[in-house]
C-alpha cells in the first residue's frame, strides 16, 4: 500500500543517515570530530522530544530547558554527592524530568493560550535562579564539576548516544503515527471538541509532556556526562529557544525533522567558527531565510518532496 511504501523509504533513508552519522568519525578519525557530533546527536535527542509534545499538540513549551537542565544536575548531583555508578543517571534523570513535567504540567496545561509557554518559561528561569541561590549545593555560577564518563573512549560514547537518538525518534515518530498522535493533533486542531467527544484532553496533554521530558531529561543527563560538568546556563531560555528553532527549521511535528535539523544547525554553529563575531550574523540570517522562505521547514518538507515520486 501507500503508507508501506512511504515508510520503506524513510526506513532506507534513516538507516543511510545513521549510517553516515555513524562512520563519519570513523572515517575522519578525530576526536574533535567525535566531539561535535556527539553535541550534535544530543540536541538532535532534545529537539525532537520538544517536537513531540510541542509540534502535536500546538502547546509551545518556552521551558524545554527546564527538563534538560533537571537531568544534567540530577547527573551532576548522583556524581558529586551519592557518588554513585554513572550509568545510573540516565535512568535518575528520566524519572526527576518526569516529576518536573507533572509538578508544572498539572497547573499549567489547563490554561489556555501562550500562558502554558509562560508558565514553563518561569519555571526554567526560577529553576536557573535557584542554582545560583543554592551554590552551596549546586556549585553557583561554576557549577558541579568531576562527573564520571559513561565511557572512556569517545568514539564509543558517540554511538551510545546516537543509538539512543535511534531510539528516540522511532519510539516517537510511532507514538506521534499511532492512535495517540492522531488525539494530539486532535487537540491541536480544536480542544473544546474533543472534549466534547469525551477525550480527556488534559491527561493526553501532561502525559504526552511527560514523555517528551523524560527523553529530554535523558539528554541532560547525557550532555552533563560528555562535559563532565553542569551548571546553570542548561536552564537558559537560549537553549529552549534554540531547541525550538531546531524544530521550526525540521518541520514542526515531523520529528525526525527537528532531530536531523538539529544536527545541522549545530554543525553549521561549529563551521562558522572561523567567523568570529560574523558567526552570529551569518547563523541568523540562515535562519531567518529558512524561516521566512520554508515557513513550513525545511528537512521534513524537503524529504516528502524528494520521495513523493517513489509514492
Amino acid at each position: 500500500s501507500d503508507m508501506r511504501q512511504v515508510s520503506l523509504i524513510d526506513i532506507a533513508g534513516g538507516i543511510v543517515v545513521v549510517a553516515i552519522l555513524a562512520l563519519a568519525p570513523v572515517f575522519a578519525a578525530s576526536n574533535y570530530l567525535t566531539g561535535v557530533l556527539t553535541v550534535c546527536v544530543i540536541y538532535g535527542i532534545w529537539a525532537s522530544s520538544w517536537d513531540f509534545m510541542s509540534g502535536l499538540t500546538g502547546r509551545e513549551n518556552f521551558g524545554h530547558s527546564l527538563f534538560i537542565g533537571a537531568g544534567a544536575y540530577t547527573a551532576g548531583f548522583l556524581a558529586t554527592i551519592w557518588f554513585a555508578n554513572p550509568w545510573y543517571s540516565l535512568p535518575a534523570a528520566v524519572v526527576i524530568a518526569v516529576a518536573f513535567s507533572l509538578i508544572v504540567g498539572f497547573p499549567t496545561l489547563r490554561l489556555r493560550g501562550p500562558y502554558f509557554a509562560l508558565a514553563m518559561l518561569s519555571a526554567s528561569a526560577i529553576l536557573q535562579r535557584l542554582c545560583l541561590i543554592f551554590w552551596e549545593q549546586t556549585g553557583g555560577e561554576e557549577g558541579l564539576y568531576g562527573l564520571e564518563p559513561l565511557m572512556r573512549n569517545p568514539l564509543h560514547y558517540y554511538w551510545l548516544v546516537l543509538a539512543i537518538l535511534v531510539v528516540t525518534v522511532i519510539v516517537l515518530v510511532l507514538l506521534a503515527q499511532s492512535h495517540w498522535g492522531l488525539l494530539l493533533r486532535a487537540i491541536r486542531g480544536d480542544e473544546a471538541t474533543c472534549q466534547a467527544a469525551g477525550i480527556n484532553v488534559t491527561f493526553y496533554k501532561i502525559a504526552s509532556l511527560a514523555i517528551s521530558a523524560a527523553f529530554a531529561g535523558l539528554g541532560g543527563a547525557l550532555y552533563a556526562h560528555y562535559q563532565l560538568q553542569v551548571s546553570p546556563p542548561l536552564f537558559s531560555v537560549v537553549v529552549s529557544i534554540t531547541v525550538i528553532i531546531m524544530c521550526y527549521v525540521g518541520g514542526i511535528g515531523s520529528i525526525y525533522g527537528a532531530a536531523v535539523a538539529a544536527i545541522l544547525l549545530t554543525l553549521l554553529t561549529e563551521m562558522l567558527r572561523g567567523f568570529g563575531e560574523y558567526r552570529l550574523w551569518i547563523y541568523t540570517l540562515t535562519l531567518m531565510l529558512i524561516l521566512f522562505f520554508l515557513p513550513n521547514g525545511l528537512v521534513a518538507p524537503l524529504w516528502r518532496r524528494m520521495t513523493e515520486r517513489f509514492r
